[in-house]
């Protein structure tokens, strides 16, 4: 069943094959931002993908991850084009970089926190350096590269709780990936969180993101197939994503 979404007032939520979706103009993010860092809670901002939403279909912990979670913004075409064939609306779209980007500079303007969590030391570094010089206003409370000890990981979660971030970013090198904010929940701040892969590293421009032709097609991962040739098999899970649409446009809309 669609609704407003619960914590975000003129925010809506739509339920695609049981999976929460946002529909969140560009427009209404500083807004949403504002609104997220007032609750005073933790609150976690979701990029979801189509591998996301059939993983949260099968892992009930991921499942309730992205349920409990303040905003899920799709980042995959497939999710948009089938919003709008099972429920006639159409979600805003947003390439991952960019929408961290308008959220940052949301952020900027109320001279808000960062900390940064994960990458290799020397892309974080450089991710840093960047970010200061991009966004000036916000300040930058502290960083710490992932894969690190799992007898270093209370030190880490404490620097983060006496820093009070007003967004924690998360990237790579961090145990159960996204997953490690949910388990660490308790032990934040009051703030947003976001986990984002190979964010970092494209803060550091050792990675290049698609271009924006390339992401309004959908084609963004094809050319990831050279490079893993083993992700021609997301053709199967695909596949599967579009027959349950079609049994859901058949059998349970109405």
């Amino acid at each position: 069943m669609d609704t407003q979404n619960p914590g975000l007032a003129g925010i809506e939520r739509l339920q695609l094959l049981k999976v929460p979706l946002d529909i969140l103009p560009p427009e209404s993010i500083p807004d949403v931002a504002a609104a997220l860092l007032a609750s005073g809670e933790n609150k976690q901002i979701v990029l979801l993908s189509l591998w996301d939403l059939l993983r949260a279909r099968r892992n009930a912990e991921y499942r309730t991850y992205i349920q409990n979670a303040a905003l899920v913004i799709p980042i995959s075409k497939s999710l948009v084009s089938g919003a709008r064939f099972l429920k006639g609306k159409t979600p805003v779209r947003y390439m991952p970089f960019e929408f961290v980007i308008k959220l940052l500079t949301a952020l900027e303007t109320g001279s808000r926190s960062l900390y940064l969590l994960g990458a290799r030391r020397k892309s974080l570094q450089t991710a840093e350096r960047n970010l200061r010089h991009t966004f000036p206003g916000i300040r930058i409370v502290g960083r710490c590269a992932g894969w690190f000890h799992k007898h270093d990981e209370e030190n880490i979660l404490q620097a983060i709780r006496k820093s009070s971030p007003s967004l924690l970013l998360v990237g790579n090198g961090v145990p159960g990936d996204e997953k490690w904010i949910a388990r660490n929940q308790s032990s934040l701040c009051p703030g947003i969180q976001l986990w984002c892969s190979d964010l970092f590293d494209v803060f550091a421009e050792r990675k290049k993101r698609p271009s924006r032709a390339v992401f309004a097609r959908g084609m963004e991962g094809i050319h990831l197939c050279f490079r893993f040739p083993w992700r021609i098999f997301r053709f199967f899970p695909y596949l599967y994503y579009k027959l349950l649409i079609l049994i859901y446009r058949l059998f349970k809309r109405g």
